[in-house]
């Protein structure tokens, strides 16, 4: 671990990473792709210790309130006590100014900012999104070794239910000859109806493999699957997208159960819906005195 001082923190769409790197070890993880260029290894978590002062100046300079959105790039939830502490400020910040959120993590330590959480959904749009590739709890260890298992974030989906934050599921990736099974599929699925999610996010079942990435991806392999690295290495090549022989059939069992459950599915709807703003305190207003003469 160590800090840097950056010049920005809000993206032009009003995204940012309060860090940079991770340490929940993941065999899949894109963000290791030599193409962000990162300077520093991976596991050495760069946290931009600034990143609340930043966030207070940009959000004082916009003319009109709008969703912050984090851990597309980087997980918030690092369990380092420094980055614990950005991301709480980061969401007083958010609150005080009346934002909206979108915040995606793989750790079920979200549940410590709750309060943070349910007061932004109280003047805006909270947004929890997680990850959920996995049903077999003892296999998401292999592939997902240093966060909270899938069952550990079906449970933090459910207290979101309970306390009327909306929260997506990126269901992806589902490997090829690993989890891509109906028996995984449907798992997950089960997971999302009981906690009553929003929505779902599901590129296909595949992955997705770059220089870095691949490298590293291929290297766990060996240590956990013994000849897989070769068989995917026959099929693909090296290829950036991996899609599973089972990609269509399973595709379609996931679309109907959607459909069924009323589970929003597509990409660009959920990206829009999390990019959307939305003022409660507006609408309630408008409830009240709307159909006045």
């Amino acid at each position: 671990m160590h800090f840097k001082e950056v010049k920005g923190i809000l993206s032009a769409t009003n995204g940012m990473n309060i860090s940079r790197g991770c340490v929940h070890g993941c065999i899949y993880c894109d963000a290791r792709s030599t193409c962000y260029d990162m300077r520093h290894d991976f596991e050495d978590v760069e946290i931009k210790i600034n990143a609340p002062f930043l966030l207070e100046d940009a959000l004082k300079r916009k003319r009109k309130k709008c969703m912050v959105g984090t851990g597309a790039m980087s997980d918030p939830y690092i369990p380092i006590p420094e980055n614990l502490a950005n991301i709480r400020s980061c969401l007083e910040i958010i609150e005080r100014h009346g934002c909206g959120l979108a915040i995606q993590t793989k750790s079920n330590l979200i549940l410590r900012d709750l309060d943070l959480l349910k007061k932004i959904n109280e003047k805006s749009k909270c947004v929890v999104e997680t990850t959920l590739t996995t049903y077999d709890e003892a296999l998401c260890k292999i592939l997902e070794p240093n966060v909270c298992t899938t069952k550990a974030r079906f449970g933090m989906l459910k207290t979101m239910r309970d306390n009327g934050i909306k929260t997506i599921v990126w269901m992806s990736p589902l490997l090829p000859f690993i989890n891509d099974t109906a028996e995984n599929l449907r798992g997950l699925l089960q997971y999302c109806i009981e906690a009553e999610v929003y929505g779902i996010i599901n590129f296909g079942i595949g992955v997705t493999l770059r220089e870095g990435d691949r490298e590293y991806f291929y290297q766990k392999l060996d240590e956990h699957f013994p000849g897989m690295k070769q068989k995917y290495q026959r099929k693909y090549g090296n290829s950036y997208q991996v899609m599973s022989d089972n990609n269509n059939a399973l595709m379609q069992e996931f679309y109907t159960v959607c459909q069924q459950h009323n589970i929003v599915y597509g990409p660009e709807k959920l990206f829009t819906y999390m990019r959307t703003y939305e003022d409660k305190h507006a609408a309630i207003q408008l409830d009240l005195f709307g159909d006045r003469d």
